[in-house]
């Protein structure tokens, strides 16, 4: 049976490519313009569809399903701004390496630039921030027309997961009937294979290479990190991560302590039975540890720049060889400190590596930095003091294993860094550090839990989840389940960190900005259980184990003071660096 019009038979068969391609689930919002797109997606047995009412909390759901599985999950919008509400989650994509694919319908071209309804410039519209861009030719029932498009999806998820993966725009002009209406001789009954039915598998194979090093360069290398002294800094990962069991054979055969940053898939898990992963350094790295240390020899580095300004500020005070590893050969360290960047697969190079050392550095130099972990976690343990990182502590201690952790920009991730301890339990953390926006953090959380039979934890600030409450829907509308741990201390806290709070006015109106919301009632709105428990007293630990052990998605507010909390972490800090000098010197 052939397709009723031109339009149905080209989205039955961009369908069928991306299916071929591997793709099983698209995020579609409603309009008309991307009709003969949304009932191809439909009908296609292969593909799971996700609706989504808000094109942006779509966008970024995507990105989180994306972030967690490293494959692409298409988008559906129609034309006009339900395609620029893509754009905050395509710039997060293309600076986090995310696998990104923005379907997006238009109008026919001899519409544009004349003042037809819901017609924008779509071309290029989101500049380069994508790894690649095509305006897909009008749909025609003709064999090449028809092999064309086929090709343009095949390479459309190519370039999305490549080397690095990020963002593609395929921008798509439809003419009416945009509905699965018959249009007498518009598919031609006789049209060839493969391009009407295409072939046994993507129409295209892509072959990816791995990039990496020929062998004497890979001699030289492996001599240059045959030092006593050294450090593997990893920063955020892009997906789907490097592999832990390469970072812990290539520590064990330099003898180098791995300082993990929580979003670089190495701070939790396995590898810490093992391997010397080092997570406290954010609460004691200073001028004072530097001064009473010796320097590093080396520093290897993967991911992008860590989290952390302590190490950051550490990496470019110290006196050493520092390798950045990058299979996109991009430059990522802010400081350009860095001495080398070695164009590599980390996992391939770090396992490659591993089998030319010699054997391991100094012991007293990786004990040194163990026994400052533990000095730091005797200091936190120690404390009766709360500030908003022991609840970061606590789901970290308490988050069911395994878990997907999802942490909002701002404070929550700079205190998981600080506060959330390497453990041996299975905790994919996650964040959206590319960008480092507090715009979609509830839905590119939901779309990494999407991803998985993993309990999701999302631990968001108040501005945070009130920038992206939409997104809440898609917890009903795409079957996903959360526990939501809200952070409520009215306001921008972080702006406490900075100088401007010595400022005020307009520090507290124009900064702060504290808003006296009431959340509770989102629990009715999105059918969720909402609880709300003092900072401090224990409760939230009761609260957070019980919402993880129960059926359904659960809000829980802790209400903070975060002026308290800044001073809190501020005097834990100096202790820290006060216990780790006299434990390590």
């Amino acid at each position: 049976m052939t397709d009723p019009n031109r339009n149905t038979l080209w989205g039955r068969v961009l369908a069928e490519e991306l299916a071929a391609a591997g793709v099983d689930t698209v995020c579609v919002s409603p309009g008309s313009r991307s009709t003969p797109l949304t009932v191809a997606f439909h009908r296609n047995d292969d593909i799971r569809v996700l609706s989504h009412l808000d094109e942006r909390s779509s966008a970024y759901f995507a990105l989180g399903r994306a972030r967690r599985t490293g494959e692409v999950t298409p988008l559906v919008c129609t034309s006009g701004t339900a395609a620029a509400n893509y754009h905050p989650a395509v710039i997060e994509a293309s600076q986090s390496r995310v696998p990104l694919l923005a379907l997006t319908a238009d109008r026919p071209p001899e519409l544009r630039d004349s003042g037809a309804n819901q017609t924008i410039d779509q071309e290029k519209l989101y500049g380069d921030a994508v790894r690649w861009y095509r305006d897909v030719a009008e749909p025609e029932a003709t064999p090449r027309k028809l092999r064309s498009l086929r090709t343009t999806a095949a390479r459309a998820v190519a370039r999305a997961t490549g080397t690095p993966a990020g963002p593609v725009h395929l921008n798509l002009p439809f003419r009416k009937p945009l509905e699965p209406t018959p249009v007498e001789g518009d598919v031609p009954l006789d049209l060839p294979e493969p391009a009407e039915r295409g072939r046994d598998g993507a129409f295209v194979d892509t072959t990816a290479g791995v990039p990496d090093l020929d062998d004497d360069r890979l001699r030289e290398l492996a001599s240059s990190l045959s030092e006593p002294r050294g450090l593997i800094v990893l920063g955020p990962d892009d997906a789907p991560g490097i592999d832990p069991e390469a970072v812990a054979a290539f520590a064990h055969a330099t003898g180098f302590p791995v300082l993990a940053d929580p979003l670089s898939g190495v701070r939790y898990g396995g590898i810490v039975r093992t391997t010397p992963v080092i997570g406290g350094y954010d609460g004691y790295l200073g001028d004072e540890i530097r001064d009473a240390w010796p320097d590093p020899d080396v520093v290897v580095r993967a991911g992008a720049s860590p989290t952390s300004k302590p190490l950051r500020k550490y990496l470019a005070a110290v006196e050493a060889d520092q390798y950045v590893i990058d299979p996109a050969g991009g430059w990522r360290e802010a400081a350009f400190t860095a001495t080398d960047l070695v164009v590599a697969d980390p996992t391939r190079l770090f396992g490659r590596l591993s089998r030319l050392l010699a054997g391991p550095g100094s012991d007293d130099w990786r004990q040194r930095w163990v026994d400052a972990e533990a000095a730091h976690a005797g200091v936190l343990e120690e404390s009766n003091g709360f500030c908003e990182g022991r609840i970061l502590a606590d789901v970290v201690d308490l988050a069911p294993d395994p878990s997907t952790l999802f942490v909002s920009n701002s404070m929550p991730v700079r205190d998981l860094d600080r506060f959330g301890a390497p453990t041996t339990a299975s905790l994919t953390a996650l964040g959206n550090r590319g960008a480092s926006g507090i715009d979609g953090i509830v839905s590119a959380a939901l779309g990494a839990g999407s991803a998985t039979t993993d309990h999701l934890t999302l631990v968001a600030g108040d501005l945070a989840y009130y920038h992206d409450m939409n997104g809440l829907a898609a917890i009903d509308r795409c079957d996903v389940e959360a526990t939501i741990v809200l952070i409520n201390n009215d306001g921008g806290g972080i702006f406490h960190m900075l100088p401007i709070e010595s400022y005020d006015p307009p520090f507290t109106s124009q900064f702060v900005t504290p808003h006296g919301l009431e959340f509770e009632p989102t629990g009715d709105l999105y059918g969720l259980s909402f609880a709300r428990v003092e900072a401090g007293d224990g409760a939230f630990r009761e609260a957070y184990r019980e919402a993880t052990a129960s059926e359904g998605s659960h809000v829980i507010e802790v209400r903070t003071d975060a002026e308290a909390s800044h001073r809190v972490r501020d005097r834990l800090r100096e202790r820290a660096a006060d216990r780790v000098l006299d434990a390590t010197t």
